[in-house]
């Protein structure tokens, strides 16, 4: 079993299933769940560099000058399940709903794809009581469908354990400025408003500086709006599917312990130099 009383964070190599099974009862906090979107394809992201080139089949660059492109890494997983909702996500659900504490949050993040089967079955896990907010995150980068409507927002469910018992801490929440910043006061359009289920926050930059080289990377900003809300300094936040690592990264800077897993020792070794690299202390186990 993993201890959690030990006041470590960690950092597990293992699926979801078998770190929650690795897990006692009742000991998170918070859980942010970011699996795979069922797209159906394998999920890519390649780092490339150029050199010049006296080759004519170089591209041609600043001053005339010819470049080829090499490719220095590349790293994907996955992304197709036969069962999606049944087989790869009911189990994590049922589990995680055990895990957390009596005053715990859960947030699924998805996309059009699964959205609405997930949230049945989280209806049917947590209770549809205890359903608050299905968060709309929109974005506007990347191409454009010219055949229907571009598909640029994702989906997170967000559920209490007991409507009753939660935090949501208000206070913690970054502010937006007013989009009519004239029909509300001066005092309110400097402090500005407190965001709605709608959050517009642009995606992760390929050449920005939170750029991990792992694919489909969530924004720090995303993750700290989460954890801000739904959790207080010294609380345990999870994340099953760790991907780039950015839920331990906002954890370790807002002062909460982690505990993340990713069964792709790719995403295992980007979330440890990430971690690394912002001096942050955890523990490393391999399930």
């Amino acid at each position: 079993m993993i201890n959690l009383d030990s006041g470590d964070s960690w950092v597990v190599t293992g699926t979801a299933q078998e770190t929650l099974n690795n897990l006692d009862e009742r000991v998170l906090d918070l859980i942010y769940i970011d699996p795979p979107f069922n797209t159906g394809i394998t999920q890519t992201k390649t780092t490339t560099k150029s050199r010049q080139t006296l080759e004519e089949d170089g591209v041609t660059g600043f001053g005339g000058k010819k470049y080829l492109r090499e490719t220095v890494d590349a790293v994907g997983y996955s992304d197709s399940h036969e069962d999606f909702i049944e087989s790869f996500l009911k189990p994590v659900i049922d589990l995680s709903h055990s895990r957390l504490k009596d005053h715990g949050a859960l947030y699924l993040h998805l996309d059009y794809r699964e959205v609405h089967y997930a949230k049945v079955l989280l209806d049917s896990i947590f209770g549809r009581d205890n359903f608050l907010n299905e968060i709309i995150w929109a974005y506007d980068y990347g191409g454009k469908a010219k055949t229907r409507w571009p598909a640029k927002h994702d989906n997170i469910l967000f559920y209490v354990k007991d409507r009753k018992n939660y935090k949501f801490n208000t206070d913690q929440i970054d502010r937006e400025p007013y989009m009519a910043p004239g029909l509300v006061t001066k005092e309110k359009a400097e402090r500005g408003k407190l965001p709605t289920d709608v959050w517009w926050h642009t995606i992760v930059s390929p050449t920005g500086h939170e750029k991990s080289g792992y694919p489909n990377q969530k924004p720090l900003g995303i993750l700290r709006r989460i954890l801000g809300a739904s959790s207080d300094a010294g609380d345990i936040v999870a994340d099953f599917f760790s991907g780039s690592g950015t839920t331990a990264v906002a954890a370790n800077e807002m002062g909460r312990r982690f505990i993340v897993s990713d069964i792709n020792p790719k995403a295992i070794e980007v979330t440890s130099n990430r971690l690394e690299n912002i001096g942050a202390q955890f523990r490393a186990l391999q399930l």
